[in-house]
């Protein structure tokens, strides 16, 4: 073989490669992070924004510094503040989905440890198409300071 038809060979392969990478690229996670927490605290809450190139929905988030990790929604309803446990969070075609502090979140609780401002924590993202197909997303989300939310007391929300 001569190193123009192995070049050519290799471009072909790469090329397939890209298409099949793109195939299943079909939701981006981006600006990830975790609060930090203090030492004995019990939960904390990570945070994300979603992109999916089709309709899809967000399933479940697992990391290993959580005994119980939940995707929850804060509302409110009646001029109380409410939080809970949500099934799934709904991920519209080409439209970024925010979880932030004041809506979707993920809730981190029974953590094995204090999460520190500085350290990365690996979380399993979990989204399903409307076809039922599962995607699995690797994200190391940095830990960010307590900004004045340290005293957040989740248990009295619901």
């Amino acid at each position: 073989m001569t190193a123009v038809q192995h070049l050519k060979r290799l471009t072909a392969g790469l090329a397939l490669l890209g298409l099949a990478a793109h195939a299943s690229a079909q939701v981006q996670v981006t600006d990830a992070w975790v609060r930090a927490t203090v030492s004995g605290q019990p939960s904390s809450g990570a945070f994300m924004t979603l992109t999916a190139d089709s309709d899809s929905k967000l399933v479940s988030v697992a990391t290993p510094v959580a005994k119980d990790v939940q995707i929850h929604e804060m509302s409110m309803k009646d001029d109380v503040m409410r939080m809970g446990p949500v099934d799934s969070v709904a991920l519209p075609a080409g439209k970024a989905v925010k979880l932030d502090p004041n809506g979707y979140h993920v809730m981190l609780m029974g953590l094995t440890g204090q999460i520190k401002e500085g350290e990365q924590v690996p979380l399993t993202v979990t989204v399903e198409t409307a076809n039922g197909e599962k995607q699995v997303i690797q994200v190391q989300a940095p830990v960010r300071g307590l900004d004045g939310m340290e005293h957040m007391d989740h248990g009295k929300m619901h």
